[in-house]
């Protein structure tokens, strides 16, 4: 299951685009937030008996976010009532680890151990939203870090440097015995997976799932930049934490399934942002996702982790 030379995005997006039958993507409604975009969403994920998605909330023309925890009301999603949200924290990811919620997002702007202005991930663990509690802060100038629990118990942990080493985003992996062990210096160490873009391309994983064979379902992000315009599209690979062989990343959605809308920014138009993805258990399954980082959506596709199990 090692892979070959990475191919471009373009070739990626040209085997999805042959073989794609997706045209039933649905933004999703958002009230509550007065004028301010929703997007960049996580999957709906339990909390006793109530669904929640967690959202980047802002205003059009600006970057300076709040998460917000939203529940289904009428076919919108509300603001959850009596409940924190977390000012300058976007793109939220959310994960079960020993039976605890763990819930990041990345801190923008933020002044840095080198007294310069930047960004930096995060994480709150607790039993509810009510007694999350900060634990981690991640590596300076680093996105798209991702927990998942292991099938031995142990927690896996993606992380996505840019720079030396890194490129414009090159994806890691480590694995630590418990939340305790995890700091920013073993996800700064994460060995990287080498080869799985090219230079001048960059990706990061953005939710994992644990298959039954104890290898790892990632949903990721691909992404490349023109002279015009960025473009990002979600992505899916299987890693085995033991020995981090993995598959070919393949796209599995691109912007056109998705009804049109306008972007935060005109270079932001071909822009996916994967939050998560929710298995149906029937060889389907459900992306949720940030459009054009002006809204959030959602859409019906074939389980791309189904053929793995």
């Amino acid at each position: 299951m090692t892979i070959g030379e990475p191919q471009t995005v373009v070739e990626l997006l040209t085997e999805f685009e042959g073989n794609q039958a997706l045209s039933n993507g649905e933004k999703l409604v958002f009230a509550g937030v007065g004028e301010r975009d929703v997007y960049n969403i996580t999957a709906p994920f339990q909390v006793g008996e109530e669904m929640i998605i967690a959202g980047r909330v802002e205003v059009r023309d600006s970057e300076l976010a709040e998460l917000v925890f939203f529940v289904e009301r009428d076919g919108a999603w509300w603001p959850r009532p009596d409940t924190q949200s977390y000012m300058k924290l976007q793109d939220p990811c959310v994960a079960r680890i020993g039976g605890e919620l763990v819930i990041g997002g990345v801190e923008y702007p933020v002044t840095l151990d080198s007294g310069r202005e930047g960004w930096r991930m995060i994480f709150f663990r607790g039993e509810r939203l009510e007694d999350l509690e900060r634990f981690l802060i991640g590596p300076d100038h680093m996105k798209d870090i991702r927990l998942v629990e292991l099938a031995d118990g142990r927690v896996g942990v993606f992380s996505r440097p840019q720079g030396e080493p890194g490129g414009r985003g090159t994806i890691g992996f480590t694995a630590v015995d418990s939340l305790e062990e995890l700091t920013a210096e073993v996800i700064a160490g994460a060995p990287l997976l080498a080869g799985q873009f090219l230079e001048e391309e960059w990706g990061g994983a953005n939710e994992a799932h644990l298959l039954a064979d104890g290898r790892l379902g990632v949903l990721g992000h691909i992404a490349r930049m023109d002279e015009k315009e960025k473009h990002y599209y979600p992505m899916a690979f299987v890693l085995n934490p033991e020995n981090l062989e993995r598959t070919s990343p393949r796209i599995i959605a691109a912007r056109n399934c998705f009804p049109p809308g306008p972007p935060k920014r005109p270079d932001l138009v071909d822009i996916i942002f994967s939050g998560g993805l929710v298995r149906n258990g029937d060889g389907t399954a459900t992306l949720y996702a940030g459009i054009s980082d002006a809204e959030g959506a959602r859409i019906d596709m074939p389980d791309p982790f189904a053929e793995y199990e």
